[in-house]
C-alpha cells in the first residue's frame, strides 16, 4: 500500500473534475479524498495498491472531458488507517 498527495492545476475546478476523481477512485477500490483549493488548484490524496494508486495518478493527470489539466505534483505520504472510501471534501 501507498498514499500520494497530488496538486492539479489548470482548468480543473468547476468542469465535474472532482465528481469524475470521485468515480475513478471508486473504480479502482483506492481511498482518500480530493478538494478545491481557493488558489485554483484541485487536491487529492489516494492510497491504495501501487498499481491502482499509479493508475489513478494517470487519470487525474488525463482529467474530465471539460478539464484542462496543465500540471500535477506529487509527493509520498504516510499510510493513514482511518479512509474509509473515497470522498469529496468540500
Amino acid at each position: 500500500m501507498i498514499r500520494r498527495r497530488v496538486s492539479v492545476s489548470g482548468l480543473v475546478q468547476g468542469v465535474g473534475y472532482r465528481y469524475l476523481a470521485r468515480k475513478h477512485a471508486e473504480r479502482l477500490a483506492v481511498t482518500g479524498w480530493v478538494r478545491n483549493v481557493s488558489d485554483g488548484t484541485v487536491e487529492v490524496e489516494v492510497q491504495g495498491p501501487p498499481t491502482a494508486v499509479g493508475e489513478m495518478l494517470r487519470r487525474l493527470e488525463q482529467g474530465s472531458p471539460e478539464s484542462r489539466v496543465t500540471g500535477v505534483t506529487v509527493s509520498d505520504l504516510d499510510l493513514r488507517d482511518d479512509d474509509e472510501g473515497f470522498r469529496i471534501v468540500r
